[in-house]
């Protein structure tokens, strides 16, 4: 299969050979073809902003190679506590103001414990009265945890594959990728939006590359979300020194995570700080329809919001906004936060 036949219905039967025929369609071929799937099923001019927030920093025992938060390597990041219920609430607060319509909120966990829930429930319920859409990453989790959470408001779900199958045992030792795939079906279960892409950069080959994307497409339901990673390599961590990916490769594996997966809002999440105006912007012509705005991912850094912004204007991008009561509905649409505009900016929201 050459890829010429690619059109914009969904699939979850694809085979290793159609996504690898597709990373080898000559570039220009492949971003035009992308950016056609794109704009048949969304405004390829609009752009979803999130904002994600460590409510618990550090001290996971698990081994993920790419994570200055596990508690084995010396990254200089120290383990914290759960956050209160106020100094999150008032990082939303933030959030919404500088354009974000969703704000999303991660703890270094294995899985939260079962007294963890409701403070986490507390956490969703208040940032959702602000009227923002939310999203957890909170890792495995464990019998009505799910369910608990949705029950809170939660909107989305967040947990990656992080790579291919067959490289996952390369990254990561003190978890399965089976049990990856049990939490995003309990994820579904309950009623949640799944969150769910994952790394490149790690050392894989195109091949695994092409690997993530066949094990994200083949789920029995695409992710609504699916953010696209770039290893932001951290000093202490295994993966300190692995070779940075050619930037058009990146650009390429948007490209075919566009097409693969039509629905999806694929974004274009860690390693923004690393990467050019000019190669976001093809990111954006391939097909990414979200970032994550905000100085901070959790513990990485981030461009800054008014850098955004600007990017923003001058590509002539603008705001996708969830419309008021419509988080249930999974209803957008493009416009212009208030909020986020009172120095005249085109801002992200």
């Amino acid at each position: 299969m050459d890829g010429s036949s690619i059109g914009t219905s969904l699939r979850h039967d694809w085979k290793l050979a159609e996504i690898e025929a597709l990373f080898n369609l000559p570039f220009m071929d492949l971003l035009a073809r992308a950016h056609a799937v794109h704009a048949a099923n969304h405004d390829p001019d609009a752009v979803q902003v999130s904002t994600l927030l460590s409510i618990k920093t550090g001290g996971c025992p698990e081994d993920c190679a790419y994570c200055p938060q596990a508690q084995r390597y010396h990254t200089g990041v120290e383990a914290q506590k759960l956050m209160d219920v106020e100094d999150v609430l008032a990082r939303a607060r933030a959030a919404k103001a500088a354009g974000a319509s969703r704000f999303c909120m991660g703890a270094a966990w294995r899985g939260p414990k079962d007294r963890d829930i409701p403070k986490v429930a507390e956490m969703i319920r208040e940032v959702k009265a602000l009227g923002l859409e939310t999203c957890a990453t909170l890792g495995l989790l464990g019998e009505g945890h799910a369910r608990q959470l949705k029950d809170a408001g939660l909107d989305y779900y967040n947990h990656n594959l992080d790579t291919s199958p067959d490289y996952y045992g390369e990254i990561i030792h003190t978890r399965e990728f089976e049990d990856r795939l049990d939490t995003l079906q309990d994820i579904r279960a309950a009623g949640l939006k799944t969150c769910c892409g994952g790394i490149v950069g790690m050392g894989e080959t195109r091949t695994q590359r092409a690997g993530l994307l066949q094990a994200l497409a083949n789920l029995p339901e695409h992710p609504q979300s699916v953010p696209i990673n770039q290893l932001v390599p951290v000093p202490g961590t295994p993966l300190a020194d692995a070779d940075k990916i050619d930037p058009f490769e990146f650009v390429r594996t948007i490209a075919v995570a566009r097409i693969v997966m039509p629905q999806s809002i694929v974004r274009l999440s860690a390693g923004r700080q690393q990467m050019s105006d000019e190669m976001q912007a093809l990111c954006f012509f391939a097909g990414a329809g979200s970032i994550f705005m905000g100085e901070k991912l959790l513990t990485t850094g981030n461009p800054d919001v008014a850098h955004d912004h600007a990017l923003f204007r001058r590509l002539d991008l603008h705001p996708m906004q969830v419309e008021a009561g419509a988080h249930e509905a999974g209803i957008v649409h493009a416009g212009i936060t208030d909020a986020c505009c009172g120095g005249g900016c085109t801002c992200a929201a």
